[in-house]
């Protein structure tokens, strides 16, 4: 009879980087685990990139109220200016023109100062609502360009997260490559050992010794 042989145990693979073991694969029970540690900095990092992505998309159209105020300061300011500067230009144009009107007639009522009046009074209205219209633009732009900066930081966290991840599926490819070329091994000699001990193999070794005695 030949002796029994203990089937092999699981041999499980690790990757280390200058000693220190990056990525483990090992067997417990029946579950096969793979395992990357992280050091304390790319913890911190790959966990503000999560924490980062998820404050991002769950606030990815969500305009704040300081945000807000912020932006309603801004236009209130680009108002301003633009009344002053239509201002600048349209009221010394009237008041030269009621002078103008003054000096010569001696009064206001004249159709051709009323006329030019009521040009220059369309024009500086006209001036007003296209102030009005751009002021609305420009409140889209800075809606606009925020939730732009926003995907693009998406973006930006979303490829340095992939990259992490594709760093460490390759570490642990490289351990289940490891754990995989030890189980090769240990099934081989497993193999080798069973043929070695079979009943064939162990009458063949005895027929070959008398043989070897006899001659």
């Amino acid at each position: 009879m030949g002796k029994s042989t203990k089937y092999p145990s699981y041999s499980g693979g690790t990757v280390s980087i200058n000693g220190k073991n990056v990525a483990k694969t090992s067997k417990k029970n029946n579950t096969v685990n793979s395992n990357f540690n992280m050091g304390k900095t790319e913890a911190s990092i790959y966990n503000s990139i999560q924490n980062n992505m998820s404050n991002v998309l769950s606030d990815l159209f969500t305009i704040s109220d300081p945000q807000r105020q912020e932006w309603q300061q801004q236009l209130s300011a680009l108002k301003n200016v633009g009344i002053a500067n239509i201002n600048d230009i349209y009221t010394p144009l009237q008041n030269n023109l009621r002078n103008d009107i003054a000096s010569r007639f001696g009064n206001l009522d004249n159709s051709v100062f009323l006329d030019n009046l009521n040009a220059i009074t369309t024009n500086k209205s006209k001036a007003i609502a296209d102030l009005s219209n751009n002021l609305a633009l420009t409140q889209n732009d800075l809606y606009n360009k925020e939730i732009q900066n926003r995907i693009n930081l998406l973006a930006l966290l979303d490829g340095l997260n992939n990259s992490i991840n594709n760093n460490i599926l390759s570490y642990l490819g490289l351990a289940n490559q490891n754990a995989n070329s030890g189980n090769q091994y240990n099934q081989a000699r497993y193999q080798a050992t069973v043929s070695q001990n079979s009943p064939l193999t162990q009458i063949a070794k005895l027929g070959a010794s008398a043989l070897a005695t006899y001659y």
